[in-house]
């Protein structure tokens, strides 16, 4: 059952390579990073150089993208004993991934895809992610993914389904304030209703990030800096989960560090007013 207290980080970024050096060098006014598991499962190199360095100064977090908890195939062994081993270097404060699945059979289609949201997919994936904690002892966070179909056959919402899986795992979760965004304009829903569905208890991270609108749908592209909808679910998820660590993602036309920066300046001074209330 859920009884760890809820550790609140602050706000942070994504470390990207392009940022190393910069990072290094100003050692800048941020909090935290979240580091991209797979980025670093090698035996040394420049990647482990820059992460020990940048370790030293700033707490971090893994994120994951490889996991494949939702996948019928079995669970890659190989793959979570290299995560245990990073875990064990960094240090992390939590390790995440997603709520999705990636392939099957070997086959890896680069893309984090949705389930069905039935009561046989709860059991399969919290089944699971508890041999998964069980292994790296300790509990993980799941992420909600955008996403762009839906199942004929899913029996609930996607809320209902993120929920329940975290309590029969009893796991947390990374609330993807942008990608609860994608998925409403995507499928017709209304981002509040699911932000207001969602158990505090078990929010432990918020991603922010920005999108590419293409009328007809939208995708989440992390290539844009975080759009005004998303700042305004991002203040309605901070007045009801309370503090939350928070960090913005950015994967493509990566900017200079200052502009993250300045972007995760609006974060904090959209949330700390209802932060500062709460405590």
């Amino acid at each position: 059952m859920l009884s760890t207290r809820r550790p609140f980080l602050g706000f942070g970024l994504g470390l990207r390579k392009e940022h190393f050096e910069a990072v290094l060098q100003a050692r800048p006014p941020l909090d935290w990073f979240e580091i991209l598991t797979e980025n670093y499962l090698v035996d040394g190199g420049k990647p482990l150089y820059y992460l020990d360095k940048i370790r030293a100064d700033y707490p971090m977090v893994m994120h994951g993208v490889s996991l494949s908890i939702g996948s019928t195939a079995p669970l890659d062994w190989d793959y979570l004993h290299q995560v245990k081993q990073l875990m064990e270097r960094v240090q992390p404060h939590w390790v995440s991934d997603h709520l999705c699945w990636t392939g099957v059979e070997g086959l890896n289609l680069h893309d984090l895809l949705p389930l069905p949201y039935t009561e046989e997919a709860i059991e399969h994936v919290a089944s699971r992610v508890q041999q998964v904690q069980d292994f790296l002892g300790k509990r993980i966070l799941l992420e909600n993914v955008s996403s762009y179909v839906c199942y004929r056959h899913s029996q609930m919402s996607e809320w209902e389904f993120l929920t329940q899986v975290a309590e029969r795992a009893d796991c947390l979760i990374l609330l993807d304030i942008n990608n609860i965004y994608v998925s409403a304009r995507n499928h017709g829903f209304d981002p509040q209703v699911y932000v207001d569905a969602i158990p505090c208890e078990r929010v432990w991270q918020f991603h922010l990030a920005g999108h590419t609108d293409l009328g007809h749908c939208i995708i989440d592209t992390h290539d844009h800096p975080v759009r005004e909808e998303v700042w305004a679910l991002f203040e309605a998820a901070a007045k009801r989960f309370g503090p939350v660590s928070t960090m913005i993602e950015r994967d493509d036309q990566i900017p200079p560090l200052n502009e993250l920066l300045n972007e995760l300046a609006q974060a904090r001074s959209i949330a700390m007013p209802h932060w500062r209330l709460a405590a």
